[in-house]
C-alpha cells in the first residue's frame, strides 16, 4: 500500500514515478477524503502516470484530476486478483467518478445442492445454499425451460427438503417421468448419483462428451442383453442430440455473451444476449449509473469488468466497441474462470447478426426507460408542489404494516429515489412485544427501529425528505411522537389514508401542514404517492406471509396437546406432509400408530380452526 497526502498540490508524476511494474489497484481521493475513482492496472506506475502526462484528456478526466488530493494504491498477486479487488472497492466504496453496475443479487440460475440426494432447482439470491451454481441466466423463464429439460432427461429431485424427508408414496413428478422418486427408495444411490453427474456435465456445456459417454454405456447394455436399459440410454441420447439440432449456432455449440451498449446523454443501457452450450437464454438489460461518463466504451469496460467478476464468464464475449486494457481484462478474465476467455470485438457473420439485433433492443429498452424516467420526473415535481418542497424529494421512504389477525406482525420499508424503487435498502421488522393486532403499536416499534440510528448519534445515517405512512390520523401521529423523540425535523410527514370503500384514486393525503387533501385519481403526485404505497403493502404481506407460514409449519402440530416429537414424526410420514395431514378425515388421522380417536378429533379441530384464521384480511396500517 502506498499513501500520499499534503497540504501542496499533489503531484501526479512524483507519485506514478515511485509506484512498481506490478498489477494492482489504485484509488483517487479529494481533499475532504471522499473517493474520487477506483481502477485496476497491469502495471500500477504506467497506468497512474498515463493520467498526469502531457496527452489531452476529455473533459470529465481533467475535472476529476484537478480534485485529487492523494491516492492510494494496492499491489495484487496478479491482473486477476486486481480485477476482483477493484470490483469489491467500487461496490463499497461508491466512488463518485465511476461508472457503478447497480447492485442487484436477483440473477436466476440453477442450483444443484450438495447433499446425499441433490435436488436441482430455480434459484435467486445470495449463493448461500451448499451446492454447485449454474448460470446466471437473463430471465426466470430461460431458468425454467432449462429446468424443465433437465428434469425431463435426468428425472433429478425438485422437492424442498422438508417434503423429500416426509413422502410415503411417490408424487404427481413421478407419475409423469420427471422424477425417479428417490424419497421413497425406487431409484439406489449409485443410479441417482450418475444421474447427478450427467446432469453435471450437461450444464457445463459438455454435451459432446456426454453423448459418447451415453453411446458407450448403451452399446454396454446391449451386449449385456439389457434392452431396457439400452432404450432409456437410447431415448436420451435423442433429447440431448434434438436439444442441440433445434438450438446450435453456426454449426456447432457456442458458449458465449454477445454485449451492446446504448447512451442518450449520460444514461446508458447495456444489453446482454446469451448463449450456453448452442441454446439462446434471451436478453437481459443493465442500467449502470455513469456518474457523468458518456462514453459507450467506458460503460461497456466497467461493465465487463464489475458483471463478469462477480458471473462466471462464458468462454467468449463479443463486444460492440473495443474498451480500454481489453487485453489486460481478458487475461485477468482467463485467470479466474481457470480457462481461455476471449473478447472479441469486430465480428462478421452470425455473431454480426446477433450483435445487430443487441444494439437494437438496447436502443428501444433505453428509449423506454427515459421514456418511463421522464414520467416519473414529473410525479416526483408534483409531489414537490403538493407539498411545497423547495427540491424535487431524492429519498421518499414509506412504512406499511401487515398481519392476519395480529399473527406474524411485519412492517415494511420500502425506499424510492428518483429514478424508482432503491430494492437494496428495504427492509422488513418482525413485530414483537405487543398487543396483537394493534396496528398503532406496531408502526412506532418499527418507526422507532428505522430511526434509532439518528437517536443515537450515527454521523452516516440517512435519513428522506418524505415519509409516507400507510394509514390515518393515529399511525401518523405515531410518527411524528418518534420523530419528535429523536429529535429529527425537516421530513415531510405524510399520512395515506384509503378512500371510501378502499377506491384508487380516493385515498386522502395527510399534509405536513394538518391539511387533508384527495388529489384525485389524476394526479401525477398522488400517483407516485400511490406506487410507493402499493410498493410497501406488497414488501409487507411477502414478508408477513412467509413468517407465518413459517411459523405454522413448524408449530402447528407441537402447541397440540398430546402430540409429541414421535406422533408428530408419524403423522408428518403418514400422510407425506402438513397439508396432506390438513386434508385427511378425523377416522384417517385415527389409523395412525399411537393416535386415538379423541386424539385425533381435537387435532383435526385444531388446524381447521387455524385454517379458519387465514381468511382473515391481511393488513394494518389504517386498515
Amino acid at each position: 500500500m502506498s499513501e500520499q497526502a499534503q497540504a501542496t498540490p499533489f503531484d501526479g508524476r512524483a507519485f506514478a514515478a515511485a509506484l512498481p511494474l506490478a498489477p494492482g489497484v489504485y484509488r483517487m481521493f479529494d481533499d475532504a477524503g471522499g473517493v474520487l475513482y477506483v481502477g485496476k492496472a497491469r502495471a500500477l506506475r504506467n497506468r497512474v502516470g498515463s493520467y498526469f502526462n502531457a496527452t489531452p484528456k476529455p473533459a470529465r478526466i481533467m475535472r476529476m484530476l484537478a480534485q485529487v488530493a492523494r491516492m492510494e494504491t494496492t499491489v495484487t498477486r496478479s491482473e486477476a486478483d486486481a480485477l476482483l479487488l477493484e470490483n469489491q472497492l467500487i461496490k463499497s466504496l461508491k466512488p463518485r467518478y465511476n461508472v457503478l453496475l447497480r447492485d442487484d443479487k436477483s440473477y436466476p440460475c440453477i442450483v444443484l445442492t450438495k447433499e446425499a440426494w441433490p435436488r436441482l432447482a430455480y434459484h435467486r439470491g445470495p449463493r448461500s445454499l451448499p451446492g454447485r451454481y449454474f448460470g446466471p441466466y437473463p430471465s426466470a423463464g430461460a431458468v425454467r425451460e432449462t429446468l424443465n429439460l433437465m428434469h425431463k432427461l435426468f428425472r433429478l429431485r425438485s422437492c424442498e427438503d422438508s417434503v423429500f424427508h416426509n413422502r410415503s408414496r411417490p408424487c404427481l413428478q413421478y407419475q409423469i417421468g420427471r422424477c425417479s422418486a428417490p424419497c421413497v427408495g425406487l431409484v439406489d444411490a449409485a443410479t441417482y448419483a450418475d444421474a447427478v453427474r450427467r446432469a453435471t456435465l450437461f450444464l457445463e456445456g459438455r454435451s459432446k462428451e456426454l453423448t459418447d459417454e451415453l453411446t458407450a454405456a448403451m452399446q454396454a447394455a446391449s451386449d449385456a442383453l439389457d434392452f431396457e436399459e439400452a432404450a432409456r440410454l437410447r431415448d436420451l441420447i435423442a433429447g440431448i442430440r434434438k436439444t442441440q439440432a433445434r438450438q446450435t449456432m453456426d454449426g456447432r455449440s457456442a458458449d458465449l455473451d454477445v454485449l451492446a451498449v446504448a447512451m442518450q446523454g449520460t444514461a446508458a443501457c447495456v444489453m446482454l444476449l446469451a448463449f450456453r452450450d448452442g441454446r439462446n437464454l434471451g436478453t437481459r438489460a443493465f442500467f449502470p449509473k455513469t456518474n457523468g461518463a458518456d462514453s459507450g466504451e467506458d460503460v461497456l469496460a466497467a461493465f465487463v469488468s464489475q458483471y463478469y467478476a462477480e458471473q462466471p464468464p462464458p468462454a467468449e464475449i463479443v463486444l460492440e466497441h473495443d474498451i480500454p486494457d481489453r487485453e489486460l481484462v481478458e487475461c485477468a478474465l482467463s485467470e479466474h474462470a481457470h480457462r481461455k476467455v476471449a473478447l472479441r470485438v469486430n465480428v462478421r457473420g452470425e455473431r454480426a447478426s446477433h450483435l445487430q439485433l443487441v444494439q437494437r433492443n438496447a436502443q428501444l429498452t433505453l428509449a423506454n426507460e427515459l421514456s418511463s424516467s421522464s414520467a416519473q420526473r414529473a410525479r416526483a415535481e408534483a409531489l414537490r408542489d403538493l407539498l411545497g418542497l423547495a427540491e424535487v424529494p431524492a429519498r421518499i421512504e414509506c412504512f406499511d404494516i401487515s398481519h392476519t389477525l395480529g399473527e406474524a406482525t411485519v412492517a415494511s420499508c420500502v425506499v424510492f429515489d428518483a429514478q424508482g424503487p432503491v430494492r437494496p435498502q428495504y427492509r422488513r421488522y418482525n413485530i414483537a412485544g405487543i398487543v396483537p393486532g394493534d396496528d398503532y403499536a406496531a408502526m412506532h416499534q418499527a418507526l422507532q427501529r428505522r430511526f434509532r440510528p439518528t437517536l443515537e448519534g450515527e454521523p452516516d445515517a440517512v435519513l428522506p425528505e418524505v415519509l409516507l405512512i400507510d394509514g390515518g390520523a393515529g399511525q401518523v401521529a405515531q410518527a411524528r411522537e418518534v420523530l419528535a423523540d429523536a429529535g429529527i425535523g425537516g421530513i415531510a410527514l405524510v399520512g395515506v389514508a384509503k378512500g371510501p370503500e378502499r377506491r384508487p384514486g380516493a385515498e386522502t393525503l395527510l399534509l405536513p401542514d394538518g391539511r387533508e387533501v384527495r388529489p384525485g385519481a389524476a394526479s401525477p403526485a398522488l400517483q407516485l404517492v400511490q406506487q410507493v404505497r402499493d410498493e410497501a403493502h406488497r414488501f409487507a404481506i411477502t414478508g408477513h406471509r412467509g413468517k407465518r407460514q413459517k411459523a405454522r409449519a413448524s408449530s402447528r402440530l407441537e402447541d397440540i396437546a398430546g402430540i409429541g416429537p414421535r406422533r408428530r414424526a408419524a403423522l408428518l410420514k403418514h400422510f407425506g406432509g402438513l397439508q396432506g395431514l390438513k386434508a385427511a378425515a378425523v377416522d384417517e388421522i385415527a389409523r395412525v400408530d399411537g393416535v386415538n380417536l379423541a386424539l385425533a378429533q381435537r387435532l383435526w379441530d385444531n388446524l381447521h380452526g387455524l385454517a379458519a384464521g387465514q381468511d382473515g384480511n391481511e393488513g394494518g396500517g389504517g386498515r
